[in-house]
């Protein structure tokens, strides 16, 4: 039974003061009942909360117990015992209970008050216990929606996270250019870690901090890591951040995007970075692929840093997108108006994208190393987008870039012939085979799925996703200097 609504009478609150107050008079129940013209049956369920009185009846117990009548209708409990009482009163009558096959438990004035506290404590903790274990898909899937939202209402830029990475490369007085390996140390011992690359980290981490003695472990040869700057700031910004095991799934994904944005401010410095993109706006030759090159960073590190500067500075909306090799929308984020394609709670991830998009067409090209430009009409708009195809141990992703038709004459690229047509969400435009393939097969093919990894299964918690636990404490026994002593 959930709390009453604001605005509605709480009949649990309302009992527990009329039995306060009639018991505070020295009233029996018979005595209530005959001053109000009611049986004390009737009174006692209605001090029990198990009928709405009319107001015409709560005038009468008023006058009765020689109070006004808003005395009976504050809203909160005369004492404490009366507030644990309502508490485990609802929680008997609410679900959580009946389903738990849980004896029910008189709540009256023979039950002990220190076992009152326990049980109300003891159903806290497993209405708790339920609602941290049921994250479910849905609830990955709208805790994604709302942090897309998020970035999109704050074009992506995130001052407090600039403001940190302005500090932390001050602090080892940096004056531009590329951030080396050797900048990086110099960031970590600042902040008083040294660094141990090992060969036996474990296979479910990038990265392992250990705190107690200022130590960060990372992979001899980083292999599948495109740049080995990256794990290691992120490390570090997590730090810096003062992040903790994740709360549920949305404070995962949160964390994420904070480590991921302040290592990107790292290695491009919002105060170098701009100046270097407003130079090439003025001179129309915006392009992902140089800023990349300028800053010696992998091309989803500058498509990201992109997007976090180029509405706050350039005043250009943008999107972006990672998209699988096998169609599916991996992550996404937009201010600039287009529509990606979303399931019923308004998640883009594992959504398929439309085979005319740039993001899908980059896959059927023999020259995977040149940029490929293109316009796209769809039905929120005509857009340009800029796009390239990098591999990973999940298979090829596309990288991609865009802006509306409006701005795409400040982009190299924008000479391209290059031009599609896209009707999805109708089905007709790429979902539905064409006639003659599916006269051909519709009763003849039963393919069998290869789901993709992804990150919308539900995040356990007091468990950082995707981590033994036990095989990281074990690594850190193994490494701790105490125990080398």
């Amino acid at each position: 039974m959930p709390p009453a609504a604001p605005g509605a009478l709480d009949t649990l609150v309302l009992g527990r003061r009329i039995r306060h107050l009639r018991t505070a008079r020295g009233m029996t129940l018979d005595d209530l009942g005959r001053k109000i013209g009611r049986a004390a049956s009737q009174v006692s369920m209605l001090e029990n909360g198990h009928r709405e009185p009319k107001l015409s009846l709560l005038a009468l117990v008023a006058e009765a117990l020689d109070v006004p009548l808003s005395e009976l209708l504050r809203t909160e409990p005369p004492t404490r015992r009366a507030a644990l009482e309502v508490e485990l009163e609802r929680a008997l009558r609410g679900p959580l209970f009946a389903s738990l096959g849980v004896p029910q438990v008189k709540v009256g004035k023979s039950l002990p008050t220190d076992a009152l506290e326990a049980l109300v404590a003891l159903q806290g903790q497993v209405q708790r216990l339920l609602t941290e274990n049921a994250a479910t898909p849905e609830e990955a899937r709208r805790a994604n929606a709302d942090l897309r939202a998020q970035m999109r209402s704050r074009n992506n830029y995130f001052g407090e996270l600039e403001e940190h990475a302005r500090t932390l490369l001050s602090a080892i007085d940096y004056s531009g250019g590329p951030l080396g390996q050797r900048a990086c140390a110099d960031i970590a011992a600042n902040l008083g870690f040294t660094l141990h690359y090992v060969s036996d980290l474990p296979h479910s981490t990038r990265t392992v901090t250990d705190l107690k003695n200022g130590r960060i472990y990372l992979p001899q040869g980083n292999a599948g890591v495109s740049d080995s700057r990256s794990p290691l700031l992120q490390a570090l910004a997590s730090h810096v951040l003062g992040h903790r095991e994740p709360r549920d799934y949305a404070d995962f994904l949160l964390q994420r995007v904070e480590a991921n944005y302040l290592a990107a401010a790292l290695m491009m410095p919002e105060h170098t970075t701009v100046p270097y993109l407003k130079e090439a706006k003025t001179e129309r030759r915006l392009s992902v692929e140089d800023l990349r090159d300028a800053f010696a960073v992998p091309y989803e590190t500058a498509a990201h840093r992109f997007t976090n500067l180029a509405t706050r500075h350039l005043d250009i909306p943008v999107h972006f997108m990672k998209v699988h090799e096998g169609g599916t929308l991996h992550k996404a984020y937009e201010n600039d108006g287009i529509r990606f394609p979303t399931d019923p709670l308004g998640a883009v991830e594992g959504q398929p994208v439309c085979r005319q998009w740039t993001a899908r067409v980059v896959f059927t090209l023999e020259d995977r190393f040149s940029p490929y430009y293109q316009y796209t009409d769809t039905d929120s708009g005509t857009y340009w987008c800029t796009s390239r195809v990098q591999p990973s141990s999940q298979g090829a992703f596309s990288v991609s870039v865009g802006v509306s038709f409006a701005n795409v004459r400040w982009f190299r690229g924008r000479e391209t012939s290059e031009r599609r047509f896209s009707k999805c969400p109708d089905a007709s435009c790429c979902r539905t085979p064409p006639t003659t393939l599916a006269t051909r097969w519709d009763d003849s093919a039963w393919p069998s799925a290869r789901p993709h990894a992804s990150l919308l299964a539900a995040l356990p918690v007091g468990v950082f996703p995707g981590v033994d636990t036990t095989e990281v404490y074990e690594f850190l026994d193994r490494h701790s200097p105490a125990e080398q002593d």
